[in-house]
C-alpha cells in the first residue's frame, strides 16, 4: 500500500463516550444499543475516501486495568487500540492525540478524528496542506465551533450517527436536521 494511499482515523475514545454518556444521554451510562458500532465507523473511514484505514482508538487505562474484552473487540475490528496511563493531572488520551496529529504532520495520508475536544484545532489545522484530506467524526451538534470555522480550509465534518450510521437505535438528539435527512418516523 503506497503510504499516501491511507487514511488515519484517530478515535479519542474518552471523548465520544463522556459526550454520549453525558450531553447525549444525560448522564446516563449508554445502554448496549446505544454504544457506537466501531466496526461501522472504521468501515465509514474506509469508505469515505476510497483507501485504506488505519484505525487507531486511545483508551485512558491510568486506572491501571486494561479493558480486555473491550481490546479484543477493537483488535477483531481491525483498530489498533492505545492503552494509555499517567498521572491523575494528566489527560493521557488528548497527549497521545496531539502527539499523534504532530507526528502525521510528516506523513502522507489523510486523517479522521474522532472527537469533539476543540484542544485538538491547532494540531489539526497543521495538517491542511491541500494534498491531503482532512475530517472530523462525532455528533456535529457538539463538534468544536473552531473545527467549524475549519470547514472552509477544507476540513470536513461528519456525523457519527447519520453519516457513519454507527448506532443500532436512534439517540435521543435535539439537533438541526438537515431536511434531506429529516425521516417523520422517528418522531411519530
Amino acid at each position: 500500500m503506497n503510504e499516501s494511499e491511507v487514511t488515519y482515523l484517530l478515535v479519542d475514545g474518552e471523548n465520544i463516550d463522556a459526550t454520549l454518556g453525558n450531553a447525549i444521554l444525560g448522564g446516563v451510562r449508554p445502554t448496549p444499543e446505544q454504544r457506537p458500532r466501531w466496526e461501522r465507523v472504521r468501515e465509514f473511514s474506509t469508505k469515505l475516501w476510497g483507501v485504506p484505514c488505519r484505525a487507531l482508538f486511545f483508551l485512558n487505562a491510568s486506572s491501571g486495568a486494561l479493558p480486555g474484552p473491550f481490546v479484543q473487540a477493537l483488535l477483531a475490528m481491525g483498530y489498533r487500540p492505545i492503552p494509555l496511563s499517567g498521572s491523575a493531572e494528566e489527560k493521557v488520551v488528548d497527549l497521545a492525540v496531539l502527539r499523534t496529529l504532530e507526528a502525521l504532520r510528516s506523513r502522507p495520508g489523510n486523517v479522521i478524528l474522532a472527537s469533539h475536544d476543540h484542544d485538538f484545532t491547532p494540531a489539526l489545522t497543521s495538517l491542511i496542506d491541500g494534498k491531503r484530506k482532512i475530517a472530523v467524526l462525532g455528533f456535529r451538534e457538539f463538534v468544536s465551533a473552531s473545527y467549524r470555522e475549519l470547514e472552509s480550509r477544507g476540513v470536513e465534518i461528519y456525523d457519527l450517527e447519520s453519516s457513519a450510521r454507527a448506532f443500532n437505535v436512534a439517540l435521543p438528539r435535539v439537533r438541526i436536521i438537515p431536511i434531506h435527512e429529516f425521516d417523520p418516523v422517528h418522531f411519530l
